[in-house]
């Protein structure tokens, strides 16, 4: 078990991954913000659980506290490199969860609510979850004492 956690939490001493850990780790900890707090002029858990409720997405407030949460925690253990890969991993599904539920129907571009910023974040989460965390992550602390 210990190798499994320790190999979960290793990566290459890269620092590519940090390139993506930092911007999207603060766009998505905003966007979470925006959902769970109403901050950044977003609607908080109310509001935001009313749209995904008019938009099928029920319980609509269960449905925005888990998008949320998973953006802003999401997004907080990124910037930290912190259990960087599952993380990566739960935030490549929120984004995959989007695209299809809300975006997919409008397009490829933003101008259009289309899905291509979903798309981004998808695949700089998914290259997270293949990566890892890379320098200056706690994640690299606590591999080194699970050896």
């Amino acid at each position: 078990m210990k190798t499994l956690i320790a190999k979960t939490l290793k990566s290459a001493p890269s620092l590519a991954p940090l390139a993506l850990r930092i911007p999207i780790g603060i766009i998505l900890l905003a966007h979470g913000a925006q959902k769970l707090f109403g901050w950044f002029g977003g609607y908080g858990l109310e509001g935001t659980g009313q749209w995904m409720a008019s938009i099928g997405l029920t319980p609509g407030y269960l449905m925005a506290l888990m998008a949320g949460s998973s953006e802003f925690f999401g997004g907080l253990f990124l910037l930290l490199g912190l259990l960087t890969r599952p993380t990566a991993l739960v935030l490549s599904f929120t984004m995959v969860v989007a695209i299809f539920s809300v975006h997919i129907g409008n397009g490829l571009f933003l101008t259009n609510n289309g899905y291509e910023f979903g798309l981004a974040l998808l695949a700089a989460t998914a290259s997270l979850a293949i990566s890892g965390a890379g320098k200056f992550a706690l994640d690299n602390l606590f591999a080194n004492r699970i050896k």
